[in-house]
């Protein structure tokens, strides 16, 4: 089968941010050609300073970010909305298309996604991998498939964490955005008790639901088709949103819906851009600052509803 590569061009001191925004808005994966440090990584990682001169021609004022898609599917909706919010950052950006011939996608980025603990608690095990759980954390097996949420990126393991400290036994969790389901798994297993995700695409509500199974959490779970929490019923003790800024925005308009007294909004997928603007919404919509973590210029919050 043939493969449609979406190929992203954007300035390369915007290339992280832009990178993950990518990572967060379509369900594939992705890899990026950045040659602003050539030298100084060849050294660093290769350990040469002998570098083939097309690299060296190369233009080192942009990066590349390719996207691989199948290319029977309708990539519209996750493009728009891509392209949305690389604009919503002022990120100047210009895309291509292009077709590639097959490549066993799945088996080859395996080689960049282990084993991560997380907290005092937790530990996020490939589905491919073994782990020797010497300090009795939870594990929590992903195979992520074309869904985000492996863990391993900062907005998600700084979600874990805040969820890890404020989730108690026997509470309920919404997660919306789910994508593996990779936040509801880790609720269901550290509350024994419901967790509800909840994604627009279809194919991570599939993926999340195989996850669950996979950790003998389905009896516990539950995986929605749906934007936002539109299809979700009932109220939660937490809500988490690993999603972008803009549409965390869109969602404190309504989550209180779902949220019971003295619940807390786990707010993640923030780029430091942007906190401060999201920080001016919590107080609009009437929430308060718990807690707040950051790492690699993304930030989590912790928050609560105001009395």
């Amino acid at each position: 089968m043939d493969w449609l590569e979406i190929t992203v061009k954007v300035p390369t001191n915007r290339c992280e941010t832009a990178a993950a925004i990518a990572n967060m808005t379509v369900p594939y994966g992705i890899y990026i050609e950045d040659y602003s440090d050539l030298e100084s990584q060849a050294i660093e990682i290769a350990h040469i300073d002998l570098i083939d001169e097309q690299l060296i021609a190369k233009d080192r004022n942009v990066a590349l970010i390719h996207i691989y898609a199948n290319k029977d599917e309708d990539f519209t909706g996750h493009l728009e909305y891509l392209k949305e919010c690389l604009t919503a950052e002022k990120i100047n950006f210009e895309v291509s298309f292009n077709t590639v011939a097959d490549i066993d996608w799945n088996e080859y980025w395996k080689k960049f996604f282990h084993t991560k603990e997380i907290g005092q608690r937790l530990a996020v095990v490939p589905a491919w991998e073994e782990y020797d759980n010497l300090d009795n954390r939870s594990i929590i097996k992903i195979n992520p498939g074309a869904a985000f949420g492996t863990g391993t990126h900062a907005t998600t393991s700084l979600c874990l964490e805040l969820l890890e400290k404020y989730i108690k036994r026997e509470d309920k969790i919404l997660d919306i955005g789910c994508g593996s389901g990779i936040l509801a798994i880790a609720g269901a297993l550290l509350s024994e008790a419901e967790a509800v995700g909840a994604d627009i695409d279809e194919a991570s509500v599939k993926v999340a639901r195989e996850n669950a199974v996979m950790n003998k959490a389905d009896a516990l779970t539950q995986f929605i088709h749906g934007d936002l929490a539109e299809k979700v019923n009932g109220k939660f003790n937490i809500v988490c949103a690993n999603i972008v800024a803009d549409v965390i925005i869109r969602l404190l308009e309504n989550v209180a819906d779902y949220m019971q007294d003295g619940a807390v909004l786990i707010a993640s997928g923030i780029i430091d851009t942007r906190a401060a603007e999201v920080k001016k919404a919590f107080d609009d919509f009437g929430f308060y600052i718990i807690e707040e973590i950051t790492r690699d210029n993304w930030y989590a919050f912790a928050i609560g509803i105001k009395e």
